[in-house]
């Protein structure tokens, strides 16, 4: 019989496609969010809480593997990731699958303690560091979405920096098989789409494809923490992504790899073909 893996965050960006993607395969499958209600009909389902440890036990029986996605929003999200890992290998799981990014270390506070616990005391293990997210620009919840649509603006301090943005299907399929494969990846998979663009580029193409203009506003770092701030989110995880928006405009994103290629067999999906594939949120 096939593993059983866990899938946290199975009603997310990556979640919900890999775990479709590992259902496909045969494996036996449960998702855990904090609803109720199932995100699959094909798997099983528990409701699941970081921060409720009640909720815990159920998603760990009978487990075998599991793939984890961060709390949202949690500045330190290793507080809650770390005894919940310690508790799952005490359980006899075997594969721990993170998602990380590819900003994020190994060793840095938050997510970095998490990766490198994973190294040290997991028996198979992989992370996932990945780019930003192609649906940062067309999901009404995030700030980018949110502007897009609004008003027809990118907000940022990344400057003239660029990044290898990914599509979320790309970085689940590197997951399925980070966790389908017989033999364990025990490595950390650096996963980028095929080109690095700036959010100048970004604006240009939106523009193209939904037929009207956008325009990527440049923000000092300040603007940019009252922008997301203004947009709902916390101010130390505002502070946070300002600080990740240094990093890009530096020039720590401006990179590409083969890890989709190397990993599924096909390349992986550009910026404009996803845009177009999404130009109707925009217009």
């Amino acid at each position: 019989m096939k593993p059983r893996i866990l899938v946290i965050g199975a009603a997310g960006n990556t979640g919900r496609p890999l775990a479709q993607g590992l259902v496909a395969e045969g494996f036996r499958v449960r998702t855990a969010t904090r609803s109720t209600t199932p995100p699959l009909a094909s798997a099983e389902h528990v409701r699941f809480d970081w921060a409720d440890p009640t909720t815990h036990d159920a998603a760990l029986e009978g487990v075998d593997r599991m793939y984890l996605l961060a709390p949202g929003l949690v500045e330190d999200p290793s507080v809650l990731m770390c005894p919940f890992i310690e508790r799952a290998l005490a359980r006899s799981v075997r594969r721990v699958v993170v998602l990380s990014a590819s900003a994020i270390p190994e060793g840095a506070p938050g997510m970095g303690q998490v990766h490198r616990l994973l190294r040290e005391r997991a028996p198979e293990w992989s992370v996932l560091q990945p780019s930003w997210f192609m649906q940062n620009f067309t999901d009404p919840r995030h700030h980018h979405g949110a502007s897009l649509r609004r008003d027809g603006t990118l907000r940022s301090a990344t400057g003239e920096g660029r990044v290898g943005f990914v599509d979320a299907a790309d970085i689940a399929a590197v997951g399925v098989r980070a966790l389908a494969d017989e033999a364990s990846h025990d490595t950390a998979h650096v996963i980028t789409g095929p080109r690095a663009l700036s959010y100048d580029d970004l604006a240009a193409v939106i523009s193209k494809v939904a037929g009207r203009p956008v325009q990527h506003v440049h923000l000092g770092p300040e603007e940019a923490r009252r922008h997301m701030q203004d947009a709902g989110m916390p101010e130390t995880y505002a502070r946070l992504l300002v600080g990740l928006d240094a990093l890009i405009r530096e020039g720590a994103e401006d990179r590409v790899t083969d890890t989709v290629q190397r990993i599924t067999g096909r390349p992986p999906r550009d910026f404009e073909s996803f845009a177009r594939a999404h130009a109707s949120v925009w217009r």
